[in-house]
């Protein structure tokens, strides 16, 4: 089979564009809501994509568990306090 047909859609296929975002918590609800509106616009906007296929997904983070050059978030905010 083809390799680009693969990736065509087909007629009548609906495609539904699944995005994930990572953050480290913190943020206010309205920030996260804000964040899925404009990004599934985006989204949507870029790939022609009705807005109503566009799933959008926020995986909240715990600072002791993002590394940054080896440091966890954690341990390099208290080391500039």
């Amino acid at each position: 089979m083809n390799r680009r047909r693969i990736n065509q859609q087909k007629k009548g296929e609906v495609k539904m564009p699944f995005i994930q975002i990572n953050i480290l918590k913190g943020r206010s609800p309205e920030k996260k809501e804000k964040l899925i509106h404009d990004v599934s616009d985006l989204v949507s906007n870029v790939l022609e994509a009705p807005v109503e296929n566009v799933r959008v997904m926020i995986n909240e983070l715990e600072p002791e568990h993002w590394g940054i050059a080896g440091q966890s978030v954690k341990k390099r905010k208290e080391g500039s306090e």
